[in-house]
């Protein structure tokens, strides 16, 4: 029944593990304990693990994507100590094979259950706002595209103290990822956690894209959506696209192993090059699903601290439906040096420097929205203009690596290395976090600690540049990637280095939680209820903060692209409206988390061959769905005069303030 789960998929070997998982344990007792002397249980389930409220879904993203930032960070801080110890006769401190489960895991974990979490979060947060909807098209589904994801983390998480994780990198290319060269359940994990989180994610794609082009407020047409909207339409469209193409790669990936199949194998015609085109088919769009929610964040923070409209609105919407499309025809700059031939090879390369020129276009845009502006030095300003300082690098490391002749040296190098973390650290990271730093009072009510934040960006700043700085050095020298040991005396003084970096990005990793801490407990010193602390311009600031579950008592009436500014300007943004009618809105449900749950089952059954165990998964999730989909009672009405005493309410605290 237990399949091949025995005792001994415990490393009780391995102290390091070991110890983690002990203090794991003691945390999540702990934690467990205050809940339930707290007496929150009730709350938590009723508020927040039942609740289809956009905002609500996406703090718990923003929440899944810090405590998986902190477990990447470790794998991240971890291999950047074994490398700076192990020179020459040293070994380091950790074992070849759990060190090369730790790059795999750094790599999953950052890109599916950081970035991606962060970047979900804040469309859920801001698009039903900016759009001027009440909540997302399909509720239930964006709770279950949740928690669907948070169960994909889990099993990453799982893997470290039962069984073993991929030792293969975060692609898994085959043949190391199939049974013959990882007969061990690393890679396992690794297909059914990418699965279901993928399954969640397409989910959340789905809702986004029927969201922004059915429910927009009225007169809001295309062109008089925010840019955030703009980026978050065409990153949806290209989850919509391409994550089912990752959903069919794993799973002829798992067909290979638990069938003895031969789709990537040499046997019976099978080609390990079929999965590596198919895996950057998914993987290079994928990098602007990250990347394109965050120039959405850049353009609106930008826009608010300069106190000016954004510069070339319309340039700035094409430029991101064109870096969507070309997005579908680099893929293939991934590994120019597989031996396609020199046309296939020139022509990847000239798209992939011909993307660089809509990413170029906003940059320009950006520094001519803050040309002779009136610039506030917020934290959130900060991050963005941190981001173009090194985002800028980042790019012209990458028209470089798009020459075909320069990738052949450079391709499996820590150049690579430092760039691929030059445009994610200082692209997705630097945005998520303006992000967070400019959205945190629509859904609490509060702003964040400043001094804090700042600490943080410059933590983050200085520890990315000395950390990757060294690699590009190092990957011009001819060090190669996933290296647990090396005899090359120079390279060493450039890895201590880059050791340091890391540290101090972690500093910066721990002021963000010293930032929230302090922001929560001054929070009634900080607390806004008009609505716009930063006399933003987007449409998301006209309502109270923290935003009420409804959003909005009276749907605004879209005239122009800087409705709320204008508003704002003419004084109709501070006019009551005293007539309000019953609001329609989603009921609670707890049918996400059960399906989630179940799926949970499901998987790590299949991890194991556990197949009773993976058909009790399975007939649970079916069953959850047939019986949620016969539920009557999925929405209800506000009355009137429940809406009227909110309001009210809010008005009375304006009047306090004021």
């Amino acid at each position: 029944m237990l399949g091949k789960l025995t005792l001994d998929a415990v490393p009780l070997h391995e102290p390091i593990i070991m110890g983690t998982g002990a203090v794991v344990a003691l945390l999540g007792v702990g934690l467990l304990a205050w809940i339930t002397y707290n007496g929150w249980w009730k709350y938590l389930w009723t508020e927040w693990i039942t609740s289809v409220d956009h905002k609500k879904i996406g703090v718990m993203y923003f929440g899944l994507g810090l405590v998986m930032l902190l477990r990447g960070f470790a794998d991240a801080i971890m291999m950047r100590a074994q490398q700076a110890i192990a020179s020459n006769d040293a070994a380091g401190y950790l074992p070849p094979h759990h060190y090369d489960q730790i790059f795999t895991a750094h790599g999953v974990i950052m890109i599916f259950f950081v970035a991606t979490p962060f970047i979900l979060g804040l469309m859920n947060v801001v698009v039903p706002l900016q759009l001027g909807a009440r909540d997302v098209a399909y509720p239930f589904v964006n709770s279950l595209g949740f928690w669907l994801s948070a169960v994909g983390a889990a099993l990453v998480m799982i893997s470290m103290f039962v069984g073993d994780f991929a030792a293969t990198g975060w692609v898994a290319y085959p043949p190391l990822s199939e049974l013959g060269y990882s007969p061990t359940v690393g890679v396992d994990y690794y297909i059914w956690s990418l699965q279901v989180s993928g399954l969640g994610t397409t989910l959340a794609g789905i809702n986004f894209v029927v969201t922004i082009l059915r429910m927009r407020a009225p007169g809001m047409d295309l062109m008089k959506m925010p840019v955030f909207v703009w980026t978050a339409l065409i990153t949806n469209i290209l989850i919509v696209a391409i994550f089912p193409v990752l959903t069919a790669t794993l799973a002829l990936l798992a067909a290979d192993r638990y069938f003895d199949m031969h789709f990537f194998t040499n046997e019976l015609g099978g080609n390990a090059m079929m999965y590596i085109n198919l895996i950057w088919v998914w993987g290079h769009p994928e990098v602007y699903v990250l990347i394109l929610p965050c120039f959405g964040v850049y353009s609106e923070v930008i826009a608010t601290f300069s106190g000016k409209p954004l510069f070339g609105y319309k340039s700035m919407v094409y430029a991101t439906s064109s870096i969507g499309i070309l997005s579908f025809f680099v893929w293939l700059h991934h590994f120019f040096t597989m031996g396609s031939g020199a046309n296939v090879n020139a022509f990847f390369g000239i798209m992939t420097t011909i993307i660089s020129i809509p990413t170029g276009v906003k940059l320009f845009n950006w520094l001519f929205t803050m040309y002779r502006g009136r610039i506030r030095f917020h934290s959130a300003t900060l991050w963005t203009i941190g981001f173009m300082v090194t985002f800028t690098v980042g790019g012209m490391t990458g028209v470089l690596l798009a020459v075909p002749g320069a990738d052949f040296v450079l391709h499996n190098s820590l150049f690579l290395v430092a760039h691929f973390h030059n445009v994610i650290i200082g692209g997705v990271v630097f945005g998520c976090l303006a992000g967070m730093s400019f959205w945190f009072p629509k859904v609490f009510g509060f702003t964040l600690n400043e001094f804090w934040g700042k600490v943080s960006f410059w933590c983050w700043m200085i520890g990315y540049w000395l950390a990757f700085t060294p690699l590009y050095i190092l990957g011009l020298d001819g060090m190669t990637r996933r290296m647990n040991h090396y005899d090359v005396p120079g390279w060493h003084p450039y890895l201590v280095v880059a050791l340091i970096g890391a540290v101090i990005i972690g500093v910066g990793i721990l002021a963000i939680l010293i930032q929230l801490f302090v922001s929560i407990r001054d929070r009634k010193q900080n607390r806004d209820v008009t609505g716009d602390p930063w006399d933003a311009r987007s449409l998301e600031w006209a309502t109270a903060s923290p935003a009420p579950f409804y959003n909005f008592a009276h749907v605004p009436r879209i005239t122009s692209l800087e409705q709320h500014w204008e508003n704002k300007q003419t004084g109709r943004a501070n006019e009551r409206a005293w007539e309000y009618e019953d609001i329609h809105m989603p009921r609670n449900t707890g049918a996400g988390f059960v399906i989630s749950a179940f799926s949970f089952v499901l998987c790590f059954a299949l991890i194991w061959h556990m197949w009773v165990f993976a058909a009790i998964g399975l007939l649970g999730m079916v069953g959850t769905f047939i019986a949620r989909s016969y539920d009557r009672d999925v929405d209800y009405y506000v009355p009137a005069a429940e809406v009227a005493r909110i309001e009210n309410a809010r008005f009375a605290l304006l009047r306090k303030g004021a």
